[in-house]
Order: C-alpha cells, then sequence, then structure tokens
C-alpha cells in the first residue's frame, strides 16, 4: 500500500502532466492560429492586387477603357451564327427605337461614309466578324443616330490610342436605349484603325465606340466589327491636340460626327 506520502507525490505528478498537456496543446492551437492568420493575410493581399490589376483604367459609363474582369472570352454563338437579339436597357439619349430581333448576314462587308468636322472617314463594317453589331451599327446610322453627335473622349497614353464616339450627349454614359451581346474574338488585336464596341461590361454594347489610331493594349474583351479604311490622319491629328485632362479626356481638338451614312 502506498504512504501517503507516495500518494500526494503521484498526485502532484499527474497534476504537473496535465498542466504540461494543457500547454502544449495551447502552444499547437497557437501554431495553427497563426498559420490561419498568416494565409488569411496572403489571400487578402493577393485579391488586392486582382482588384487593382482589374480595374486599372477604369472611368464607368460605357467606356472602352474599363475592362472588365473576366475569363479568356471566346466566339460569340451569334457571330457564328448571326442570331441576334436585342434588349431594351436605360432610357435613350437619343430616340430611334431598336433593330428586331432577327437573323442577319454573316459573310461580307459593308462601307459606311462618316462625315465629320475634322475631314471625312470610311468604316468597312465586317458581317463576318460581328453581325449583329454591324446590324446594329447600321440601323442606328439608317437613323441618322449618330448625325451631329460629338466625340467625347481621346486617350494619348504610349499604348492606348482610341477616340471614342456614338454617346449623342457626349458624357460617355448615353446610349441607344436598348443592349446586345459581345462578339468576341479571343485572339483580337486593337491595332491601327480597327473599330471596336465600347462597353461598360460583358454583354452591355449599345452605341458606343472607338476607333483605334494606334496600336493598343487592351484585352480582347471589346467586339471589333471593322476597320477605317479612308481617313484615319482625320483621328491622329485631333489626337495631337491633346486632351483636356491628362492621358484621357475630351480632345482639345473638338470634332463630331456630322453624318454616317451607309455607301451606295
Amino acid at each position: 500500500m502506498p504512504t501517503t506520502k507516495q500518494r500526494r507525490e503521484n498526485a502532484r505528478r499527474r497534476l504537473e502532466r496535465q498542466i504540461q498537456r494543457r500547454q502544449e496543446a495551447a502552444a499547437a492551437r497557437k501554431r495553427r492560429n497563426l498559420v490561419m492568420a498568416a494565409g488569411l493575410g496572403v489571400l487578402v493581399v493577393i485579391a488586392a492586387v486582382v482588384l487593382v490589376v482589374t480595374q486599372v483604367g477604369g472611368n464607368g459609363g460605357s467606356t472602352a477603357a474599363a475592362p472588365t474582369p473576366s475569363a479568356t472570352p471566346s466566339a460569340s454563338t451569334a457571330a457564328a451564327k448571326g442570331d441576334c437579339t436585342y434588349t431594351k436597357a436605360g432610357t435613350p439619349t437619343k430616340n430611334a427605337g431598336q433593330p428586331a430581333n432577327a437573323k442577319v448576314p454573316t459573310s461580307g462587308t459593308v462601307n459606311v461614309d462618316v462625315a465629320t468636322t475634322r475631314g471625312d472617314m470610311t468604316f468597312a463594317l465586317d458581317r463576318a466578324k460581328a453581325p449583329c453589331t454591324v446590324n446594329s451599327f447600321l440601323y442606328l446610322a439608317g437613323k441618322k443616330y449618330f448625325d451631329n453627335t460629338p466625340c467625347h473622349r481621346l486617350t494619348t497614353a504610349a499604348n492606348f490610342g482610341v477616340l471614342q464616339c456614338g454617346d449623342p450627349g457626349g458624357s460617355g454614359s448615353g446610349g441607344p436605349g436598348y443592349s446586345f451581346n459581345d462578339e468576341l474574338d479571343k485572339n483580337g488585336k486593337y491595332t491601327k484603325g480597327v473599330l471596336a464596341m465600347a462597353n461598360s461590361g460583358p454583354n452591355t454594347n449599345g452605341s458606343q465606340f472607338f476607333i483605334v489610331y494606334k496600336d493598343t493594349q487592351l484585352a480582347p474583351n471589346y467586339t471589333i466589327f471593322g476597320t477605317v479604311t479612308k481617313g484615319l490622319d482625320v483621328v491622329e491629328n485631333v489626337a495631337k491636340g491633346g486632351t483636356t485632362s491628362g492621358e484621357d479626356g475630351k480632345p482639345k481638338t473638338a470634332i463630331s460626327l456630322k453624318t454616317v451614312t451607309i455607301a451606295k
């Protein structure tokens, strides 16, 4: 039989072991919490970096320089089939109605004569590349929607040179009162002379478009629907005058579209 002293000694050792186990468990929990906190910190940093990268250049409204974060786009089925749907969206800046939902031609080009306050241009619209976009542009041109409207935005950065037009109000947020889906080419390049649609996110195309006057670096999130085949020097001359605010703003050399008509 253990003596009273032995029982006390055994009890003391048991208590010490319990305290040691509790201390070890507390230390393990502390290590786990530190690891979790460090992991959370990494995630927060990554999220912040992604937010900065995807928001660089964003100006809100319908804008060419607001690349929306998205996966690499694939060609739209509308571009392949020519099945076009136009959906009511917002209040039109200038009322021209909207095109009928229809199956439209998916081959060939259509030339458009563009008279501006700084000189004349010719656009070649590519039905094979963006049939629904071309159909909308021709519809608006036929309704004189673009006539006597300003080109409200110019960019002059080293790798970003576009003139943006198509908002009758000149604010950069106006549109025709309808929208339609993107017709994207994942390999699309915004090279000198390209015409592309401005947008405020996926599938928000309306009437605003931009003319690329020098090779521009943009993610392929903007529908390319044609090229400027004559008169690009008109835009280049406007660009030489710069903007009213840094590298992105209203052109100092004001320019408006006088008439946009389908060539005969």
